[in-house]
């Protein structure tokens, strides 16, 4: 249900809005950022990245957030020359509706001419794909840093809980009352997805747990007995409130932490 919501979301956002898409070009950059250092100049057009074609700044952004660290080969196109740039996309850490998050950053920022932006428009049928694409972008994404949280890729103490959710919410509120609903309406889509994809994981008391002990009752032939099901049950109780009550202090730990920064 949770991924049916986030698809009929995005559907409407997409049929209603449509979608602005940028050119793959540089309009300015930071001086300090990795893709200054590694030799990019404004009105870069950039043709691959290691190999794939880009075709819109958001595709490079995708590309480039999930390769911190980690040597990238654009193709660029400078007037009327091919040059190939090597350059190492730098770690940062960014907030999310799910908590901070740490991605590639080059330091560019797409080019706001009126040639290199244009407006896509989408029918009912083409809508939903984008919608069940772009859903699909958000539980990849939701779930590399689950995958990050539970390898160490990803620091724990950047989860947020309730009152980082209800902060982040108030946030696209006020942005929806000068830029409209779309803001607010992409934050309910991308947390209902990841409400899913923490209701699927394999913990008792969740979907995810009641599937687990179908398997495990599939694979013995026959259901645990109703002790084992209980302390089962408990642990779920357990871990879930466990997360809550962590990801909660990371929020008021953040809290204090910002209205200290904003008092010195």
């Amino acid at each position: 249900a949770n991924f049916v919501l986030a698809i009929a979301i995005f559907a409407i956002l997409f049929g209603v809005y449509g979608r602005t898409i940028y050119a793959p070009r540089v309009g300015s950059l930071t001086p300090a950022g990795a893709g200054a250092a590694a030799g990019f100049m404004a009105g870069d057009l950039v043709l691959t990245v290691d190999g794939e074609p880009i075709d819109s700044f958001s595709k490079l952004q995708e590309i480039v957030s999930g390769s911190a660290d980690k040597k990238l080969v654009f193709v660029i196109q400078r007037g009327d020359q091919e040059l190939t740039i090597p350059a190492v996309p730098a770690l940062r850490e960014v907030e999310s509706a799910i908590g901070k998050v740490r991605i590639g950053m080059l330091g560019i920022q797409a080019s706001k001419a009126a040639a290199d932006i244009r407006q896509e428009r989408y029918g009912p049928a083409d809508a939903v794909a984008m919608g069940v694409q772009e859903t699909w972008t958000v539980v990849r994404r939701t779930g590399s840093y689950i995958g990050g949280l539970v390898t160490g890729r990803e620091s724990a103490d950047q989860l947020s809980g309730p009152i980082g959710i209800a902060q982040v919410s108030g946030q696209m509120a006020q942005a929806a009352s000068k830029v409209g609903m779309a803001p607010l309406l992409s934050l309910i889509a991308i947390l209902s997805v990841s409400i899913g994809l923490l209701n699927l994981m394999p913990v008792p008391l969740l979907d995810g747990g009641h599937l687990l002990f179908f398997a495990i009752e599939a694979a013995r032939g026959r259901a645990l007995n109703e002790r084992a099901q209980e302390v089962a049950f408990r642990v779920g109780l357990a871990m879930v409130g466990a997360l809550m009550i962590f990801s909660t202090y990371n929020d008021i730990a953040r809290l204090i932490h910002k209205l200290a920064g904003s008092g010195s």
